[in-house]
């Protein structure tokens, strides 16, 4: 160090800010194959798939990234993909998943049961205005802005409160949620973050005055597939 450095303040890591809770949001795994004809069972009206084989490996890169972190609580949906994809990090550090209804996934109303999917694969021209429009509703007897926004806002608070100042949530919650969730933090237009990646990880920060800060958006490291060199 110089003489010039004397008395300097050094750039530092980010740290929670004192009072604050850290929401971690995992979006599940893949889940099964959509197929014609054979649509998901439903839970409250919601298509409940199972996690794939390559979901459940994707749940096993969510466990082995967040582990070591400390974690006060874990939160899942009512929809067994989100308790699948958190079985691993709940065996790893010893908590039990509390069901958040709130943050379950956006209705799709008639396009539910893996509808939804097949219908994009298809290129359905309701689609292209579902993205153009940035609203679900748009889908026949989907969920308005309106309603997804309070519920959302309502179940992120829930989780907060639950956990305490100065603690780590980890919850995981359905693509819709996390990008309705990461728009409430940054004010951003409605579609902005909807394409969070499968096992991705967003993190948003509840401050005591209630604002939230959006301080990662689909972190996908530990899903990275590396190999070595061709030989």
């Amino acid at each position: 160090m110089t003489s010039s450095d004397a008395g300097g303040v050094p750039q530092k890591p980010f740290e929670l800010p004192a009072g604050a809770t850290e929401v971690v949001l995992v979006r599940h795994g893949a889940s099964e194959l959509a197929l014609p004809g054979a649509p998901f069972p439903l839970v409250d009206g919601r298509g409940d798939p199972n996690l794939s084989e390559a979901g459940h490996g994707q749940a096993q890169a969510v466990a082995a990234r967040l582990a070591s972190e400390p974690i006060e609580r874990l939160f899942v949906t009512p929809l067994r993909r989100t308790h699948q994809t958190a079985a691993p990090l709940a065996e790893a550090i010893g908590l039990e998943p509390d069901v958040v209804e709130d943050l379950a996934e956006v209705r799709l109303g008639e396009w539910e049961g893996g509808e939804y999917r097949l219908r994009v694969a298809a290129g359905d021209p309701i689609i292209r205005r579902v993205f153009e429009e940035e609203r679900w509703d748009v889908i026949p007897g989907a969920e308005s802005s309106d309603s997804l926004a309070a519920r959302v806002r309502s179940g992120m608070l829930r989780v907060a409160q639950a956990t305490g100042p100065d603690r780590v949530a980890v919850v995981v919650v359905h693509g819709g949620i996390v990008g309705e969730a990461c728009r409430q933090a940054t004010g951003s237009r409605p579609f902005a973050f909807v394409h969070s990646d499968n096992a991705s990880i967003s993190r948003i920060v509840v401050r005591p005055s209630g604002k939230w800060q959006l301080r990662s958006f689909n972190d996908i490291a530990h899903l990275a597939v590396r190999t070595g060199p061709a030989g």
